[in-house]
């Protein structure tokens, strides 16, 4: 189960009202710079309450999307960055390539709802340090993002047995996540042959694949674990 943005936005103003009860200005001369990237404005809002009540930690940019991201990443420069994976535009995967491709020692940590273990693999393929749930955000983000800016790695429990679940398991080639897509969607074989340049025979064989590596029993058992897993997008 995942927090509501509304949730996180509560959790943030709970930490701003006791940081406010304290005594003493926060020195942020060399704090820790963070960039967050989320097309949802109150999850936002809820990470910036977060990171006011703590003096080694300073918001520096917000992004709405993947290409936003990119755009704040080159202006700022942020230590550490805290991005989302399902945004409009650019996909946060896509936007964490772009980034380590152009700057090799960005350190970015993947802040989500999916526990799937092929997006989390994705992720950290495209050179995220970090791949934490949304809904572990009061009790892990800010310590995650002094250990990721220390070095370290950090994947959270909940996708880390998915991870060790699935790590023996067949990976569906390109051909076959595209072919899984055009199930999700409802399409028969017939129609995803003419999609796919194919013949309905070569489909019925990839479809019994998919099955296979899935290892579910039908058509909608598949497109079911697809999103669960994170191998095709919602």
């Amino acid at each position: 189960m995942t927090k509501s943005s509304g949730t996180i936005l509560d959790d943030a103003k709970r930490r701003a009202a006791t940081a406010e009860a304290q005594d003493g200005p926060s020195n942020t001369g060399s704090a820790i710079r963070v960039l967050t990237a989320d097309d949802h404005p109150i999850v936002r809002r809820g990470i910036a309450l977060l990171l006011s009540t703590e003096p080694d930690l300073q918001l520096v940019a917000e992004a709405a999307n993947g290409h936003e991201a990119i755009q704040q990443f080159r202006a700022h420069r942020p230590d550490v960055t805290l991005m989302d994976l399902q945004m409009r535009e650019m996909s946060g995967v896509d936007a964490i390539s772009a980034i380590r491709g152009e700057f090799p020692d960005a350190r970015i940590i993947v802040l989500t709802t999916y526990a799937g273990d092929v997006q989390a693999r994705r992720a950290m393929q495209a050179g995220a340090r970090a791949y934490m749930l949304k809904d572990s955000v009061e009790r892990e983000l800010l310590e995650t993002i002094r250990a990721v800016h220390a070095g370290k790695r950090f994947v959270s429990p909940e996708v880390s047995y998915e991870l060790a679940e699935h790590v023996a398991e067949d990976m569906l080639t390109a051909t076959e996540v595209r072919v899984l897509q055009l199930i999700a969607q409802g399409k028969p074989n017939k129609e995803i042959a003419r999609i796919m340049s194919s013949t309905e025979t070569t489909v019925k064989w990839q479809v019994r694949t998919i099955l296979s590596k899935l290892g579910v029993q039908d058509r909608t058992q598949a497109a079911m674990m697809g999103l669960k897993r994170g191998i095709i997008a919602p």
